[in-house]
C-alpha cells in the first residue's frame, strides 16, 4: 500500500494537554487532532478530508519556560489588578491595551490615581471621564427624572381612581383612559431616552474596559523533537499534503516552527521475515497491545509500561458544540512487531524500518 512518508524538525515544541490549567504540559508527541489540524491547514481545507496517520518520534529532552498568564475578571475593579482596555470587544479576541497597573496590595485606585503605575495617560483619562459621567447619569436620574417620573406615578394614581367614579365608556370615563395613555407614553419614553443616552454614552465605551490579573505559570518544552508521520488517505488528498508540506509552518504553538526534512510515498508492507523493533517512540493503538499484536518490552513478548493516552482525532459539530473522536493509545518507547494486521505495516524502504500504525 502507497502511503505518504514526512520526516521533519522541531527545535523545541509544546502539545499541549487539554486538561492542564496551573501549567500547560505537553504530550511527548503531537496528538492526532494536532497534525490532521496542521496539514488541513497547510493544504487550505476547509472541510475535512478522511486520513489516517502514524505518528512516532523522540525528543533530546524536556525544560519549562515561564510565561505570563493573563486572567479577566468578571468585572472591574478600580483598586486591583491590571487596568485594561480590549481592542476587539465585540470578537472573540484577548487582545487589550495595558492603561494602568495597581501596585500596592491594597487601597489602590484607577480613577485617583493612589499607589497605580500609569502605562496610557490618554485611556486612563478616558476610563475616568466614563466614571464622571456616571456620577452625573446617577445624579440627573435622583435629582431630574425620577423625581418626574415620582410625579408622574402620582398623576397615574388619581386618574385611576377618577375612572373608578365614573360610567364605563362614559365621556369623561374616556377621556380619563386617553389621559392615562398619553402620560404612559410620556413615562416610557423618559425612561427609554435615559436608557439610550446611558447606553450610547457610558455603557458601551465601558464595556471596552476589563480587569485583568497576572500571573507566573510554565510551559513544558519539549528540545530538538524528530517526528516521523505516515499517512494514509485518498490519493488527492495524499497529493494534496505533499504538494502543500512546505505551508506547514508549525506544529503546536505558533512559535514551534517546523523543518520539513522529507516528504515522499512509500510503500507500507503486512509481511516481513523478521521482527522490526522501532527506534523511535510511539502512539500504538491500544487494542494491539492487549491482543500482544506489538509487544511493548523488546524480547519478551508480554506487556509492559507504557503510558495510555485517549487522543483526539476527528471531530463532528453537534448543537455548535465540537464532539471528537476519541482514541485510546498507549505511548510506548520500547515495542516491537512481526506481523502486520489491519492497522500495523512496516515501512523498510531506503533501509530504514518503521513500524507504522495507523489511527
Amino acid at each position: 500500500m502507497e502511503v505518504l512518508r514526512i520526516i521533519l524538525t522541531q527545535s523545541s515544541a509544546n502539545y499541549k494537554k487539554e486538561e492542564t490549567v496551573l501549567n500547560k504540559m505537553t504530550y511527548p508527541l503531537p496528538p492526532l487532532s494536532t497534525i490532521i489540524g496542521a496539514l488541513h491547514s497547510a493544504c487550505g481545507y476547509s472541510e475535512y478530508h478522511l486520513m489516517d496517520i502514524s505518528i512516532q518520534g523522540r525528543y533530546e529532552s524536556m525544560h519549562k519556560e515561564p510565561y505570563t498568564d493573563y486572567c479577566f475578571l468578571n468585572s472591574i475593579m478600580d483598586d486591583r489588578g491590571v487596568l485594561v482596555k480590549m481592542k476587539n470587544p465585540n470578537l472573540l479576541s484577548t487582545a487589550f491595551d495595558k492603561v494602568a497597573k495597581a501596585k500596592a496590595a491594597t487601597g489602590n485606585s484607577f480613577r485617583k490615581g493612589i499607589t497605580i503605575e500609569v502605562i496610557n495617560r490618554k485611556l486612563l483619562e478616558e476610563y475616568r471621564g466614563l466614571k464622571d459621567l456616571l456620577d452625573k447619569i446617577d445624579e440627573f436620574k435622583k435629582n431630574r427624572s425620577d423625581k418626574v417620573l415620582e410625579l408622574i406615578k402620582k398623576r397615574k394614581s388619581s386618574l385611576t381612581n377618577k375612572k373608578k367614579k365614573c360610567e364605563i365608556n362614559s365621556q369623561e370615563f374616556n377621556l380619563i383612559l386617553k389621559r392615562e395613555k398619553q402620560i404612559k407614553e410620556l413615562e416610557k419614553e423618559i425612561k427609554q431616552r435615559l436608557k439610550d443616552y446611558k447606553n450610547e454614552k457610558y455603557d458601551i465605551p465601558y464595556s471596552k474596559f476589563a480587569s485583568v490579573t497576572t500571573s507566573l505559570k510554565y510551559y513544558e518544552v519539549l528540545n530538538n523533537v524528530e517526528l516521523v508521520i505516515h499517512i494514509k488517505s485518498d490519493e488527492n488528498t495524499l497529493k494534496d499534503i505533499k504538494e502543500n508540506i512546505y505551508n506547514l509552518k508549525s506544529i503546536g504553538r505558533s512559535e514551534d516552527f517546523v523543518e520539513v526534512k522529507e516528504a515522499r510515498f512509500v510503500n507500507v508492507v503486512d509481511e516481513i521475515k523478521d521482527e522490526i523493533i522501532s527506534e523511535y517512540s510511539a502512539y500504538i493503538d491500544y487494542e494491539l497491545i492487549k491482543n500482544e499484536q506489538v509487544y511493548l518490552k523488546v524480547g519478551d513478548k508480554i506487556s509492559a509500561n507504557g503510558t495510555k493516552y485517549y487522543l483526539n482525532k476527528n471531530y463532528i459539530i453537534k448543537e455548535n458544540k465540537r464532539i471528537f473522536e476519541k482514541k485510546k493509545v498507549v505511548y510506548a518507547s520500547e515495542y516491537s512487531a512481526e506481523e502486520g494486521s489491519k492497522n500495523v505495516y512496516f515501512d523498510i524502504s531506503d533501509g530504514k524500518k518503521y513500524i507504522v500504525n495507523f489511527n
